[in-house]
């Protein structure tokens, strides 16, 4: 590595610290202003008659208790994302599998058939015009498996 690269690579990494620094700062205030509401809370609560707050100002600090909350929660993950970005770490997404059960486990298929399958006006045989497919996990003790229930539909094709 060459003093340019080093000089830049140093340049980069102080500008990372400083951005980790600010953000911890921010972190810091939300906490110090979460401390202040929860010591004139107690205050209020366990202080003397002549310091306690009216009915109608309770409700104040718990407002200013939110928005803080909200401040240092953002702060915070400004602060852990920041982090991950200075170690190089991509944001993952989490993986999700939404309406699909795993393909490892047994199948178990149930195909279930009209009674009949000729057309009620008496024209003949109905055709198959597709099938309806559900699936559900099924446990049994120390054991998966996935029941297939397949309800094919049938139409008659003469008279539609």
């Amino acid at each position: 590595m060459d003093a340019d690269t080093l000089s830049r690579e140093n340049a980069h990494l102080k500008a990372r610290l400083a951005e980790v620094e600010a953000a911890l700062v921010e972190v810091q205030e939300a906490n110090r202003r979460l401390e202040g509401i929860l010591r004139a809370s107690q205050r209020e609560r366990f202080g003397k008659s002549s310091e306690k707050l009216s009915p109608d100002q309770f409700n104040l600090p718990l407002e200013d208790a939110e928005l803080a909350q909200g401040v240092l929660e953002a702060a915070q993950e400004k602060a852990a994302a920041a982090l991950a970005q200075a170690r190089g770490e991509e944001p993952r997404k989490p993986a999700r599998n939404r309406g699909h059960l795993p393909a490892h486990l047994p199948r178990i298929e149930r195909v279930i058939e009209p009674a009949s399958t000729l057309c009620p006006c008496g024209c003949g045989e109905m055709t198959r015009i597709g099938e309806d497919v559900s699936e559900r996990l099924d446990v049994i003790p120390a054991q998966f498996q996935v029941l297939v229930t397949r309800r094919p539909r049938y139409a008659c094709r003469r008279c539609s």
